[in-house]
């Protein structure tokens, strides 16, 4: 016999899928786990159980989460619902407001802030202008576009072929004007037309050659082809995506020009008058391609980043002028176009959901080549990207939330300089539909039930919807947990764990009183490592059982351990009263042979909500040669 001694210093590598089980030789293999459930990894290896939630309200029904900072201190979630934005500070209720957004549209919302003004887009709904006035007063109002007397600096377009014609019956007043051919629809009515040196707008639709119009500044009095329509109109439609670049506002795509990209005049964000090109004037030009490739974002970074539904591009110009600037395109991966999921910056990287939705992405520049990769960042976690709905970057702890449509978050610790990108999957007791990071603190809109719950990270807490409480009297009934009416719930007391407690009448009741409590719902976290790939080539078919394993952990209350005979806490034994945290190397004894290598020789399961962190474990295994 031989004896076989493994040590797991970290889990880098983090949750990879069992197709890499016969792959013994990768780094990844030795760094990386079968199972990582409700724990994040830590830049440095470890695993810890994941912070719980704590309850903050009941959100109006299905909702979107977008961040506000007016400044370091006063930070905003804004929670957009159907025709509705409700507006938290410090988790109060502080001001809502009507929107124009139904619930089926805020899935395609973008947005980009400017001091004390949030500009909203959707490809259906005029842009709008969110501004805060004060803490508790915000308004929503319609984007109005620079104008000089009647003329409006908004960008026009011809929406048809160079010999299609415009004839009206009036060069001024109300009258009737006719196209050549069909370019006219049942949305036509206010959209703005340069007809040779004059304006006009549509007042009625009659058919799609024929509209009624009243002119705003005088128009020729027979056929011409010098005609154009305002881009961005009910007919045809408004910016899909916003950002700013030197000094710039940005729109990308519409419903009529879907590859097309504009630009404010320097300075002046809201004129996309192109005027004669000088240099500070509005640029506008549509990105060309063997196909037309919708735009789903627009980022600004080292280069002005374009996402479209077909591939990456990089606009160029310093400073960027009607002159100077230039579209390249730089990779063939495409983005999602049926949801607005926003790219985000992780140490200068823009991390963006792949069409295929089974990919996130990680749009770098290079020094070496000048010019952007995309590299996948699941490659060895495949099944965990499923069907990305949102996501968050929490810089603070290196962690990047991907909401997916099944209401689990796939987790990746990202931290490019140590080589360290690591998946793990949270769940909970319903389902996760929105996440976004404000200040220091990141929130999850949660579907409990048929209610929408909003909730926030919160560190020391092991329970998901939690509420705490303490009193100066030890009590036995805690109150005000209406959210959980009926819910089965656990509590930890003064630092005990009563489990399975139900709420009755938003109340539940202990056996003992406690002073200070913690109630809310359950969750299990789970870690399984690969199978040993030593001892798998030392066994060579042959029996094997582990003998001993020890479990480095820090500040750990409870360690739930599975060597072949089923979960025990190995630690319960080790604490008298009140459960404390400890540190240090935690040992198990572990019987009984195997033949099945494939097998993992531990695992880790705990749904007791007190602290767990694991920093490395050592295996010691004897093989039946």
């Amino acid at each position: 016999m031989s004896r076989i001694k493994q040590t797991k210093t970290n889990f880098t590598s983090g949750e990879i899928s069992s197709r890499l089980l016969g792959r013994g030789d990768l780094r990844a293999y030795e760094n990386g786990a079968l199972t990582l459930r409700n724990v994040f990894i830590h830049p440095t290896g470890g695993v810890t159980r994941r912070q719980g939630t704590q309850y903050i309200d009941t959100a109006r029904g299905y909702g979107r989460f977008v961040q506000f900072e007016f400044n370091e201190d006063q930070t905003y979630l804004l929670v957009f619902t159907d025709l509705k934005i409700d507006i938290y500070r410090a988790d109060v209720l502080v001001a809502s407001v009507d929107s124009p957004y139904t619930h089926e549209q805020i899935n395609k919302l973008d947005w980009a802030q400017t001091a004390d003004t949030l500009i909203i887009c959707h490809g259906e709904v005029r842009p709008q202008l969110l501004v805060r006035q004060s803490d508790s007063s915000w308004t929503l109002n319609d984007l109005i576009f620079d104008y000089d007397n009647s003329y409006i600096h908004h960008p026009y377009y011809k929406f048809a072929g160079p010999d299609v014609t415009v004839d009206s019956t009036v060069t001024s007043g109300t009258g009737y004007l006719y196209a050549s051919e069909a370019i006219f629809t049942s949305d036509a009515v206010g959209t703005r037309m340069l007809i040779g040196a004059g304006e006009a707008d549509i007042i009625n639709y009659i058919n799609d050659t024929t509209v009624q119009i009243i002119v705003r500044r005088s128009i020729p009095s027979s056929a011409t082809t010098s005609w154009k329509m305002a881009c961005f109109s009910d007919m045809n439609g408004w910016p899909r995506t916003v950002t700013f670049h030197q000094d710039r506002l940005v729109f990308g795509g519409t419903k009529r020009l879907p590859n097309r990209l504009w630009f404010s005049k320097s300075g002046n964000i809201f004129n996309f008058d192109v005027g004669s090109g000088l240099d500070d004037e509005s640029i506008s030009f549509g990105i060309l391609s063997d196909q037309v490739n919708e735009i789903t974002s627009v980022v600004s970074g080292r280069h002005l980043q374009v996402f479209t539904s077909g591939a990456e591009w990089m606009i160029t110009g310093d400073p960027l002028t009607p002159e100077t600037v230039q579209a390249k395109r730089q990779t063939r991966v495409g983005s999602r176009t049926d949801y607005m999921i926003r790219p985000i910056d992780v140490d200068g990287a823009s991390v963006f959901v792949a069409r295929n939705k089974k990919e996130l992405r990680e749009f770098i520049f290079t020094d070496v080549e000048q010019a952007y990769q995309s590299t996948d960042l699941g490659l060895l976690a495949r099944h965990i990207i499923k069907d990305p709905v949102d996501m968050a970057y929490f810089a603070e702890s290196r962690l990047l939330f991907v909401v997916r449509s099944d209401g689990k978050i796939a987790v990746l610790t990202v931290y490019r300089e140590e080589a360290v990108a690591a998946w793990t999957m949270i769940d909970t007791q319903g389902d996760f539909v929105a996440v976004a990071d404000v200040g220091s603190d990141i929130y999850f809109m949660v579907k409990r039930g048929d209610d929408y719950f909003i909730e926030k990270m919160n560190e020391g807490i092991c329970l998901d919807s939690c509420l705490t409480g303490s009193s100066v009297t030890a009590k036995t009934t805690w109150t005000g947990l209406d959210h959980l009416e009926g819910e089965t719930v656990s509590v930890v007391a003064d630092g005990q764990v009563h489990s399975d407690k139900t709420v009755s009448s938003g109340a539940v009741i202990l056996e003992t009183a406690a002073n200070n409590v913690i109630i809310g719902l359950s969750y299990t976290h789970k870690i399984e490592p690969l199978p040993p790939s030593l001892l798998s080539a030392e066994g060579g078919g042959k029996a094997a059982r582990m003998i001993e394993a020890s479990f480095r952990v820090e500040n750990t209350t409870s360690l739930f351990v599975d060597v072949g005979t089923g979960l025990v806490d190995i630690m319960k034994h080790k604490h008298e009263g009140t459960p404390t945290p400890i540190s240090g190397d935690q040992k198990v004894r572990a019987s009984g042979w195997t033949k099945d290598m494939s097998i993992p020789l531990w695992k880790i399961e705990q749904s007791v909500p007190l602290s767990f962190t694991l920093l490395s474990v050592t295996t010691e295994s004897k093989v039946n040669n």
